[in-house]
């Protein structure tokens, strides 16, 4: 168990057609480093909540409903901003929702995009002159359409200080353990991975 002075709040974006594990595989390992770690009064050094622009079922990728906890508006103020992948198509297109997310990463300690997410940090404008990367099949579309972001296209993950964008799916396990890595130090990374049983690639 590791002890922590500082508790951050993790929030995760929901829409509909949102890829899974895009979603799901940070979300574990940010509760699960919460479990590990928790604050000198016993409470988790990490708490996650879920965003969506209702709090309206929303349905993922493959038929999974998810049911989120906060809509826009009353989303409470987020430490580390995930935003996940999928079909984005519709989100890019939402103008109140790419207004939060550029808001929110400004008030943000972290915002962390994983595979197509990068469509919609690149939309909302948080990506220009910056580095990053997204899913294999989707990079030469996100240089295509936002020829200000800087696409890197082969590492894993990219850091670049308050933005770290992860490849497509199951990447974003690794970014988001090296995010908590950044947070908390690597020793919690490497538990909370051992306690996934996850082979984590603590480099890019």
């Amino acid at each position: 168990m590791v002890t922590s002075e500082r508790e951050v709040r993790v929030g995760v974006l929901l829409f509909d057609d949102v890829e899974v594990l895009d979603a799901g595989g940070p979300f574990e390992v940010f509760s699960t480093a919460g479990r590990l770690a928790r604050t000198p009064d016993d409470r988790p050094a990490v708490v996650c909540t879920t965003v969506a622009a209702t709090t309206a079922p929303i349905v993922a990728r493959g038929g999974l409903r998810f049911l989120p906890d906060h809509d826009l508006a009353g989303a409470p103020a987020l430490d580390v901003l995930v935003v996940p992948g999928g079909v984005t198509a519709a989100v890019e297109r939402d103008p109140a929702v790419i207004r939060w997310l550029a808001e929110r990463h400004g008030a943000a300690e972290l915002t962390l995009g994983v595979c197509t997410g990068a469509f919609l940090l690149a939309e909302a404008g948080v990506l220009d002159g910056r580095p990053a990367t997204t899913h294999w099949a989707d990079e030469d579309e996100l240089a295509t359409r936002w020829p200000a972001v800087e696409v890197r296209r082969e590492p894993r993950w990219v850091d670049d200080g308050d933005v770290v964008t992860s490849a497509g799916i199951s990447a974003g396990i690794d970014a988001s353990l090296h995010v908590v890595a950044r947070l908390f130090g690597p020793d919690l990374a490497a538990a909370t991975a051992h306690r996934m049983e996850y082979a984590w690639r603590s480099t890019p």
